[in-house]
This record gives C-alpha cells, structure tokens and sequence, in this order.
C-alpha cells in the first residue's frame, strides 16, 4: 500500500469543500429504498486525490443531482492517513461528529476496519444495489461474513505493460507473454536480456507486494479460516518466493531501492516492460515510446488454482452508520454502481477504469488507445478484472504483509533459508495478533 499511496499525485492536507446540488433537509430510513426524488439533505465524502478519485466523485455528485436535485453531495479532499485516524478514532471515543457519511477506504484496509470497527459502517447488501456487477475478486475485499460493506471504485487488475518494439527485436510478440506460466516468462526473459540487455520488468527491493500478486492469482489466502497466519509452511507462498527469486537471479527481474527508481525504470527505458495495478499506465505514457506498447495479463504459477489475473491496489466506497445514510446508499446505487455514463465521463479524464460490468460493454471503454498500438486496452483491464480469484486479507494482512518482505530480503541480501524466514515471519505475525 506504500507504493499506491506513492502513486497518489497531490495529498492536500486542506479540507477543502466542494458543494454539488441544491438545497433540502431531513433524512430518511436507513435501508436505502426510498426513490431518488423522496431523499434530500446533505451528504459528506471523503476521498484524496484531487486529479483521481474528487474528479470521479464530483462528476458522480452532478449526474445524482440530474435525478435528485435536491441533494447536496460535499465532497471534501481527505488523505488517506487521515480517514483511517479519523475513523479509529471515533470507534475508540464514540464520538462520531466528525466521521463522514461516504468514504473511500483502500481494499486491503477494507476488511480490517469493518471487522475492527463494525459499528461504524452500514450492511450494503440488501440496499438494492448488485454486487454480481462488480467483479467478484474486486468485490471480495470489501466483503465480510458474506455481507457487502463496499461499493467497489476504482479497478486495481494486475497487467503487464510491455514493449512490443524491443520484443520483436528480440523475434518476440505478445503473444510470447500472454497467458504463460512463470517458468515460460522467465525463458522468454532471459533470451530478452541476452540480445537486448533489458530486463523484462522492474520492482522496488523486497517484492513483499509483488508476492502477493502471485499468491492472489492462485486464489491463496495468508490466514486461515480460523484467523490464524497461513505463512510457514504454505507451499504456493513458497513457490511465489522460489519464483521471485529465480527472477531476480536470472536477471530478468530489476530490483531498485525506491519507487522514483521505479518508475523511472520504465520510463527511460531500462527495462522492457512492468508489471503493475492498472493504475501504473499513466505514469507508463510518460515514456515516449507512444505506440510501442502493449498490455496483457501476467504469469500464473504453475500450482493447483494457478490463473494469469491478479489485483494490486484499487479502493472502494464505504458508507458510514453516523448520518443521511439512506441518501449515501441511493446516492452510491445510482452512481458508482449503476451509472455507465459516469464511468464513461471519468475514463478519459481520469484513468478511472472500474470493475462494475456495464460499463465494459460501453463503446468508450472500447476505443482504440493510441498509445498502446490501437488496442483497446481498457476494455481488456475490465475483462481481466472479471477473472480475479477472490481472497480474505482480514485484519493483519499488512504485518503479514510486511513480515514476509522481511523474509524476502533476508533471503535474497544474507542468503537465509526460505523455511526458517518463513517461520519467523509466522511467529511474528501471531505475536502481533496475540498482542
């Protein structure tokens, strides 16, 4: 999460306010089944970015206005530390005044603060809304006991964004890299290397996140169902780490210290492609070689359950238990979650590429992109996303998280054993919860 908060272009502390609609008072039930037309009153949001998710929302804000001109929708610029201090903060004093009625919350935090704190947020299931539009791996992080506490937003689908110029120099297409195995990438990879001297890809040190997108793809948990640590032992976590490293080894990975690096990896040309949350590709159009690029899926791992689809990143819509939660509900249903229009106004501008299917039949997310040689890429991100098996991060999947990137590169810098680290990543993870 680090490195899609480091994405994040401005993080304005001010609390700046935006007003959309008319004026109007009163509130209604909080099943959210009362007509557009029947709910007035104010609605405050709180979201970050001002070039990314307060576009998103102000455009949602003018098309709910069309049908219901008399909601006001606030939409109040809110970084994403300060969400989640706010909302600990009102669970542990019950003081809820200054918790919002809708918020976006990061998906790996979803879970974790519902299960933490689930006075605070409303059941969405029986709101009306259809969660079977939304893709079940993105839809799956903000469920919790097979309830809805989310409105899914912004499509985190992993990709690989590739070069096809320095592939055909090496007699490689895309085709080469779609729908393969590791194994099968590595091989392409290391032939790239030698006749190009470019690594097919780069990641920040540690690849904690980039494991991760492995152990996603396989459908893995890294708990069990009983809460505790799935990590020692765990034979797909292990063939993600035997595969990261045979990368690393090989060369056919970069390993770089910091997410400048990173990025300017890519853009300046010193490795081949990357592999990302779909969210990447406008810092991948910095790079000039406009039409030489091209998306597809990822490698799988060659284990039982093993897919080419994965998530990494992406956030999603919660509504609050503390105001006009009936208005947030119908507000969210008529928008994010039943609007082609809006995500057809927000993809140009924004990059804002959703998981809601809808939208994946419009024309406009099936427009050639020039860029990427005339393919039709959103469209393509949008049929990826459908295919990513769903998982439960739970309430420690950051400590796991940054355990096994302690493991990682104790392996890969002081050359330790992967069964030893991964125990002790294990005890780690269950002293954090018994704590």
């Amino acid at each position: 999460m680090k490195k899609l908060l480091a994405l994040i272009l401005v993080l304005v502390l001010a609390a700046s306010v935006v007003a959309c609609g008319g004026n109007g008072g009163g509130t209604a039930g909080t099943d959210g089944s009362a007509p557009a037309g029947e709910l007035k009153g104010e609605v405050t949001v709180w979201c970050w970015d001002p070039n990314f998710n307060i576009p998103a929302m102000t455009e949602a804000a003018r098309i709910y206005n069309a049908i219901n001109p008399d909601a006001v929708i606030n939409i109040v610029e809110t970084p994403w530390d300060q969400v989640q201090d706010a909302l600990t903060a009102a669970a542990t004093t019950g003081v809820l005044d200054n918790i919002p009625d809708i918020f976006l919350m990061q998906d790996m935090a979803f879970q974790r603060n519902v299960m933490t704190f689930p006075e605070l947020f409303i059941d969405l299931t029986n709101t009306g809304i259809d969660f079977g539009q939304f893709a079940a791996g993105k839809r799956g992080f903000s469920t919790v006991d097979g309830k809805n506490f989310g409105v899914p937003f912004d499509n985190g689908a992993t990709i690989y964004a590739v070069r096809t110029d320095v592939l055909e120099q090496a007699g490689y297409t895309v085709a080469d890299v779609t729908d393969v195995t590791w194994s099968q990438f590595i091989s392409v990879g290391k032939d790239v290397l030698a006749q190009t001297g470019m690594p097919m890809l780069s990641t920040t040190a540690g690849g904690g996140d980039f494991i991760m997108v492995m152990l996603q793809s396989a459908g893995v948990d890294l708990f069990n169902a009983d809460g505790s640590p799935n990590i020692a032992g765990n034979p797909v976590l292990i063939s993600a780490i035997e595969t990261y490293l045979e990368l690393v080894d090989t060369g056919v990975l970069l390993e770089v210290n910091g997410w400048d690096e990173y990025i300017d990896s890519f853009v300046n040309d010193n490795v081949v492609g990357t592999i990302s949350g779909c969210w990447i590709l406008g810092s991948v159009q910095e790079n000039a070689h406009a039409g030489a690029w091209a998306v597809t899926n990822i490698p799988r791992l060659e284990v039982a359950g093993g897919t080419n689809f994965s998530s990494w990143g992406g956030s999603s819509w919660a509504v609050t238990n503390v105001g006009n939660s009936a208005l947030a509900v119908d507000f969210l249903k008529h928008t994010f979650a039943g609007s082609v229009e809006l995500y057809e106004t927000i993809l140009p501008s924004t990059g804002a590429i959703g998981t809601w299917a809808p939208a994946a039949a419009s024309s406009v997310y099936a427009e050639p992109h020039p860029f990427f040689g005339g393919q039709a890429v959103f469209a393509d991100i949008v049929g990826f996303a459908g295919k990513i098996p769903q998982i439960n991060v739970g309430v420690y999947f950051y400590t796991a998280n940054d355990n096994i990137s302690i493991a990682v590169s104790n392996i890969i810098n002081n050359g330790a054993d992967i069964t030893t680290e991964l125990q002790a990543a294990q005890e780690a993870t269950e002293f954090a919860i018994m704590e």
